[in-house]
């Protein structure tokens, strides 16, 4: 017998594997998170699938999501990353990248981690949600809205509501996989 998934996650292997081992797992790595920021960013008008396929190739062209050296790109990286073609070659995502590392750090300095600053939208742990199928899922959520409101305050762009709560779905700061996903239980169990 299959295993019952989301139905997001379709029949891509690689599609599969990330809602299986990845998507909705409780996060608290300052370095993943910020990876998963600049990743939901890239992905604005676009599919998850043409990101998780470029994913390696982000690791390799930003420096494996390393928020200071990212922060320290000049135009001329910018330049180059935008002959890439192994990620999304749009500028304002790319400028967007550096800008957000920028901001990064500064939320990092002041709240000691980027971990503790995204965490405070959810209370500190993951909200558990009892989606029964996909179209109850929504697209943004009154947490999500005052994360991308606060992120834009603080300067960070590609942060709307939508991708804030993609954000926190793919981090684990929402359960959001169906209760008849067999992974629902066992995110639950890890939060």
């Amino acid at each position: 017998m299959s295993k019952i998934r989301c139905a997001w996650a379709g029949k891509d292997p690689l599609y599969c594997a990330y809602h299986d081992e990845e998507w909705g797992v409780p996060l608290h790595d300052d370095r993943v998170l910020f990876e998963f920021l600049i990743l939901e960013g890239a992905q604005a008008g676009l599919s998850w699938i043409t990101i998780l396929r470029k994913r390696e190739n982000y690791r390799a062209a930003f420096d494996n999501f390393d928020a200071g050296r990212i922060a320290r790109y000049d135009a001329n990286k910018i330049e180059s990353l935008l002959q890439d073609s192994g990620i999304v070659r749009n500028r304002l995502k790319v400028e967007a990248a550096v800008n957000n590392a920028q901001k990064f750090l500064d939320v990092q300095e002041k709240y000691g981690s980027f971990d503790a600053f995204v965490w405070q939208f959810v209370g500190g742990k993951p909200k558990q949600n009892r989606w029964r199928g996909p179209a109850e899922i929504p697209a943004s959520t009154p947490e999500s809205d005052a994360m991308s409101k606060e992120l834009k305050r603080r300067g960070f762009k590609f942060v709307g509501s939508t991708i804030c709560y993609a954000h926190m779905q793919a981090t684990g700061m929402v359960n959001d996989h169906t209760v008849d996903c067999f992974r629902y239980l066992e995110v639950r169990r890890e939060s």
